[in-house]
């Protein structure tokens, strides 16, 4: 008996970690490369799970585009020193990310340069 609830507790605790695991993945990103992006910040979102941010873009002929970047939750930055007076909207900010691999206007952001000229790390 103690061996058939010892055999379930670990099926259980293995498949809530799987479960985490797979929601806080990042394989729908090309993580192999970074692509680069500047403009200005229409929204903010310092949110759990994941916080956005929204930047508008002017793209290769000249249109503007919306980019949604995926950040870690409010916990994640303050933790790495960001805080929510950092950017505001209307501000210019250069970003690193990963896009998205179905190549829409999204990326997980790896790292955000602010209107002081230092780049953080969002992830």
């Amino acid at each position: 008996m103690k061996l058939g609830s010892l055999s379930l507790a670990v099926i259980a605790t293995n498949a809530l970690a799987v479960s985490a695991w797979a929601h806080h993945s990042h394989g729908n990103y090309e993580l192999a490369e970074y692509t680069h992006l500047t403009g200005t910040v229409k929204e903010i979102h310092l949110i759990n799970p994941h916080s956005w941010i929204y930047v508008e873009v002017t793209d290769a002929v000249g249109q503007p585009t919306m980019w949604a970047m995926e950040a870690t939750g409010p916990r994640g930055l303050e933790r790495a020193g960001i805080t929510r007076d950092l950017i505001s909207i209307g501000d210019t900010v250069s970003a690193r990310c990963h896009q998205l691999k179905d190549g829409s206007k999204g990326c997980l952001l790896g790292y955000l340069t602010t209107e002081d000229g230092i780049e953080r790390e969002w992830d």
